[in-house]
């Protein structure tokens, strides 16, 4: 049974202080964000505090659900980084609580946070981002002379399509300017020319002034003749100053909502089964009667004579009939009009086809944001329980509390979901990749992340302890790890100076019969080396002797002796002899050539230093036995003299 401890109490309201701070970290960070994609909409719009607080506001709802992932996995991370930090989780472990129980009252948090989550998409979000779409549409369409593009054509003038090479910010002069002003006919449109103008807002933001200067004015006339094949006439005219008013509401209004109807993210679970429903509905009745309609075959007969088509109907019947030899028989003008007939025929039924593959993408496309956005409410709620199981082991394993390295690492593990969910978003959205796989991805990445950090956290396994990797590295490149020798405060038991002095002899002996037997400044055998190796247990005895020596000298409180222990090099006993332990690795690199050549090199380099460190222990230990004899004769001087008193 499940009971409130101390314990949780402690840990919860650690994890509730930090969670607050940094959830509005996190969302304020998020709406500059996107904030930053639409400041041009925002910037000298002449927009309300009203409105702009409705912005913020809306756009703030917006976040929240992605807020609360980034703010659970930084909280966490602080928390238990802090607990290590500070020797709290070690004592909690002492006391026989595991990692795993002091998590316990976090993951029932972590489960109400992800469950407000779940409820905020579902009923609070869909809201927040129908007014946020609502009022970026309103945004776009006040005051546009101040947003007008360079380099392209804008529309966001009714009627109206506007073209400006280049533009001046300060005076809000225009140059290279093309307007195209189109009504509801072909026949009625005008294109003007201008070499520069200004484009203003009238005082009553009810119209727009275009002041042009130097340009030239086509216009069609529409005609009052009827039928098709009337000629349009036209007039052109040169200006020098052109003053034109376009229609044009700049005063702040909501748009309609009935255009982002069919956007998903305005919607919850159970409208968007509803409309989902309909839509396959809708879609599944175009495409049966697309279906239907393909069935049908529609040709055009040539316009032939009575008796004609009389004989090629009767040919056609017989089973001996061929198409090429009936078309050759027709005239020159017939076949020509039966081939460019039969052009104009495949030409429609192409662009029918094409029309109908974009209807049927278009409902394809709106299906899936529906199913994706359904998982979407899920996904983000889960993340919330998977980001806690990254964010607490990390920061137990760590034990790093602060701001610094949390941040960075929270940063990282949420860049890397961001990415992966992003990438899965878009693939399923395009049919890519199929929904499930594109919406889990960040999923299968991160869920095993978790069950592995937890798991090392659990174990008190040192897979970050930098010091291990450090080692690690060094051993595989090559690099000398440094011998630390400090002296000791108490001493309970000194060396026997006599029995080290000793063996530091009998060690310059073997040291001297290995250098001879080995010859280690000649190049490796290739031979020995990759297939027939052997352990050099010589060089390992030394090894071994010669740290019993060093740990026995530690205790002494010589200064000389210890500076000269400092001195001592870390041997490599096995990277000379060979690159790998097993066999069948150091056959494989020899087959290799690339890979053979550099460990092959690699050993002989390793033989030089082996060769330079027996030198250096030697010249140490002639150091030593130098300074043992020197202690005995002062020992032996005092005792002489206390004996003489």
């Amino acid at each position: 049974m499940f009971r409130i401890k101390k314990l949780d109490i402690f840990i919860a309201k650690q994890f509730g202080m930090l969670f607050a701070g940094t959830f509005f970290i996190s969302l304020f960070v998020l709406m500059m964000q996107f904030l930053w994609r639409y400041v041009d909409d925002l910037i000298g719009k002449g927009l309300s505090m009203e409105v702009l607080g409705q912005f913020f506001w809306y756009m703030s709802l917006m976040m929240v659900p992605q807020a609360l992932p980034l703010a659970i996995l930084l909280s966490s991370l602080i928390s238990f980084g802090n607990l290590g930090e500070s020797s709290e989780l070690t004592a909690i472990k002492s006391a026989g609580i595991s990692l795993v129980q002091s998590f316990r009252g976090l993951i029932v948090v972590s489960i109400m946070i992800a469950l407000a989550s779940f409820y905020f998409q579902n009923n609070v979000g869909p809201s927040a981002n129908k007014h946020i779409a609502q009022l970026l549409v309103s945004m776009k369409q006040k005051s546009p002379e101040l947003e007008i593009p360079e380099g392209i054509f804008y529309d966001g003038i009714p009627q109206t399509n506007l073209y400006v090479e280049k533009k001046d910010l300060k005076t809000g002069h225009l140059y290279n300017i093309m307007v195209y002003r189109m009504t509801d006919s072909y026949e009625d449109q005008a294109i003007i020319l201008a070499d520069s103008g200004m484009l203003q807002s009238t005082a009553d933001k009810k119209h727009l002034v275009l002041n042009l200067w130097s340009g030239e004015w086509f216009e069609n006339m529409r005609s009052q003749e009827m039928g098709s094949s009337a000629s349009v006439p036209y007039r052109r005219e040169t200006f020098a100053h052109k003053h034109i008013v376009l229609d044009f509401d700049g005063d702040f209004n909501l748009t309609d909502m009935a255009g982002i109807s069919n956007d998903a993210r305005t919607k919850s679970i159970a409208r968007i089964r509803r409309d989902k429903d309909s839509l396959v509905h809708v879609y599944d009745s175009v495409g049966e009667s697309f279906y239907k309609e393909a069935q049908t075959i529609y040709y055009h007969e040539p316009k032939l004579r009575s008796s004609e088509k009389k004989q090629a109907v009767k040919l056609a019947g017989r089973k001996d009939f061929n198409v090429d030899s009936a078309f050759n028989k027709l005239p020159v003008d017939q076949r020509r009009f039966v081939v460019n007939m039969a052009l104009s025929n495949v030409q429609q039924e192409v662009s029918d086809l094409d029309f109908k593959s974009m209807i049927t993408k278009d409902g394809d496309r709106l299906i899936r944001l529906h199913d994706i956005e359904t998982i979407n409410k899920f996904t983000l709620s889960l993340i919330c329980i998977i980001f806690f199981f990254i964010g607490a082991p990390f920061g137990a394993i760590t034990r790093k509390g602060g701001l610094g390295f949390p941040i960075i690492t929270s940063v990282a593990v949420f860049i890397i979901y961001y990415i992966l969910d992003n990438t899965g978003y878009r693939m399923s959205r395009q049919g890519d990749w199929a929904i499930w796989f594109g919406k889990g991805l960040s999923m299968a990445v991160l869920i095993p992340l978790a069950i592995f950090f937890t798991y090392k956290a659990n174990n008190d396994s040192a897979v970050f302890n930098a010091d291990v990797y450090k080692n690690m590295l060094m051993k595989m490149i090559g690099l000398r790890i440094k011998r630390s020798i400090a002296s000791k405060e108490v001493i309970l038991n000194d060396p026997d100076y006599s029995k080290v002095a000793e063996q530091l002899k009998d060690l310059n002996g073997r040291i001297a019969d290995y250098s001879k037997s080995r010859r280690l400044k000649s190049p490796p055998n290739i031979i020995k080396v990759f297939f027939r190796y052997h352990t050099d247990h010589v060089i390992e005895n030394i090894n071994d002797r010669l740290e019993n020596v060093i740990e026995d000298l530690g205790n002494t409180r010589n200064k000389i002796i210890l500076t000269e222990l400092g001195k001592y090099p870390v041997l490599a006993v096995k990277a000379h002899t060979r690159p790998f332990d097993r066999r069948w690795l150091n056959i494989l690199a020899a087959v290799i050539v690339p890979a053979g050549i550099f460990f092959y090199f690699r050993m002989w380099r390793f033989r030089l230093r082996l060769y330079r460190d027996l030198r250096t222990i030697v010249s140490c230990n002639d150091i030593i036995i130098a300074e043992i004899k020197h202690m005995e004769e002062r020992e032996r001087i005092t005792g002489t003299i206390f004996l003489e008193k």
